[in-house]
């Protein structure tokens, strides 16, 4: 599975031009962010990953006790923290499709039938933790369904347009918004949140949470805590002020984006070091940003993984578990789930084994067993490695203590030579992927596979 690299010999003055080349100073993207940070994350994110679960869509039962069998398995992948999408009853007025969006919440305080009952729900609660799982639902705030209870008895806390009539947000004409400066809303909401964390919910991940004032999850954040340490994670890139006080995480989309981007063809690898730099500038490091190669939405949406990125996604996979960043699995990701899978309609995912369990597996050990590749503060910052090879070629290194990894990949369509200054860090080091035992500095350069790569950890 590994893409292959290999060691090979350069002409004497070949060699001679690549050291001269690669003596400039290696710099780190540890740069201070503009704002402010002063969110304490709880203990068990510290080197956590994120595992999405679409519950209609994971077993044929699509049932929360179905579900509760993979548990074993996912242990045995590694993930610490599962992700449930909306797990409430979804509206039927305006449903699309036959089932109905997740994001259509007809009541905050209940579980969808169609998934099995709260006892149901608990018993699945109460295994994942018993075998050392950390459950966030899919919290979704700014809208309802049209027959969601709140709408009857609180027409006053909808938002409404110059003529009086309620707003569905975007196309999603299944939903209506609710007005946030309401203070009762915001009561409201913060009570449903409380309900399901002194049920034992160990955090949210917030649903489109633009029309939603920082300050009601600043207040949220800890009066949660009071039951509980929490995780709050955003799916928003452009509202930093979220993570001030509010939230421990947000979502990486630009370099989603761009990972897509480079894979077409359309940028290279200039645009992704220019994205480092201005992340670095931007967000402090105890902020948790993260990292996907697909999700719920762009699965159904905007393609397989497979479709987007074909033979570079194990390069990037190797490039998302050693960057920066909480990494996100999504259901079926570590099978190689090879279809864009229904939003409103039944579509079981066909549960195999492949290469990429393997993998998966891997990375996540890789993680977990290396401080240096810890989330926020508590793991190394990224030191860019200059290469002969600048335009096809990324490497860099993360150290903590006495841990460090390195990773060189070959982000490119076609074989590469390359030479990289690895003098800092001479020692002997293992590939977590095939074993081998490799020592640095390399007598040689360096033969890269089209999205080679070669990844390393210091024994």
């Amino acid at each position: 599975m590994t893409k292959k690299s290999r060691i090979i010999a350069l002409p004497g003055i070949l060699v001679a031009i690549m050291i001269i080349f690669s003596c400039t100073k290696n710099k780190t993207a540890d740069h201070p962010g503009p704002f402010d940070s002063r969110v304490v994350h709880p203990e068990w994110t510290e080197s956590a990953v994120l595992y999405e679960v679409n519950i209609r869509q994971f077993t044929k039962e699509s049932s929360f006790l179905a579900f509760t069998e993979h548990l074993p398995r996912l242990k045995e992948l590694g993930v610490d923290i599962l992700w449930f999408m909306p797990i409430h009853p979804i509206g039927k007025e305006n449903r699309k499709g036959e089932l109905g969006s997740y994001y259509s919440v007809m009541d905050y305080m209940d579980v969808n039938p169609e998934f099995g009952t709260m006892e149901d729900f608990s018993t699945l609660l109460s295994s994942a933790h018993e075998m050392g799982f950390h459950v966030i639902i899919d919290w979704v705030p700014n809208h309802t369904s049209f027959d969601n209870q709140l709408l009857a008895d609180h027409p006053e806390w909808y938002d409404r347009d110059e003529d009086g009539e309620l707003v569905s947000p975007y196309d999603w004409t299944d939903v209506v918004q609710l007005d946030w400066s309401k203070a009762e809303v915001q009561d409201y909401m913060l009570d449903a949140l409380k309900f399901w964390v002194e049920l034992g919910v160990d955090g949210f991940r917030v649903d489109h949470p633009h029309k939603t004032p920082p300050e009601f999850w600043e207040r949220a954040r800890p009066e949660l805590w009071k039951i509980r340490p929490v995780l709050l994670l955003a799916e928003n890139e452009s509202q930093t002020r979220f993570l001030e006080e509010g939230f421990d995480m947000n979502y990486a989309w630009e370099l989603h984006h761009l990972m897509n981007e480079l894979t077409a063809g359309r940028i290279g690898l200039k645009t992704i070091r220019k994205y480092f730099s201005r992340e670095g500038k931007t967000y402090p490091r105890n902020v948790y940003r993260l990292q996907f190669l697909t999700n719920h939405d762009e699965n159904s949406w905007n393609g397989t993984i497979s479709e987007r990125l074909g033979e570079a996604h194990e390069a990037l996979a190797v490039f998302m578990f050693t960057i920066p960043g909480v990494p996100l699995l999504y259901n079926g990701q570590e099978a190689c789930l090879d279809k864009r899978l229904e939003f409103f309609e039944p579509d079981p995912i066909d549960w195999k084994e492949c290469d990429f369990t393997e993998l998966y597996t891997k990375l996540i050990r890789m993680k977990k067993e290396n401080p240096a590749l810890w989330n926020g503060e508590s793991g190394g910052t990224v030191e860019w490695i200059k290469t002969s090879r600048a335009r096809q070629v990324l490497a860099y290194s993360r150290e903590k203590d006495n841990n460090a990894v390195v990773s060189i990949l070959n982000l490119s369509k076609k074989p590469v030579r390359t030479r990289t200054d690895l003098s800092r860090l001479a020692g002997d080091y293992t590939n977590p992927l095939t074993g081998e035992s490799v020592t640095l500095p390399l007598d040689d350069p360096l033969e890269l596979d089209a999205w080679g790569h070669l990844l390393l950890v210091k024994k």
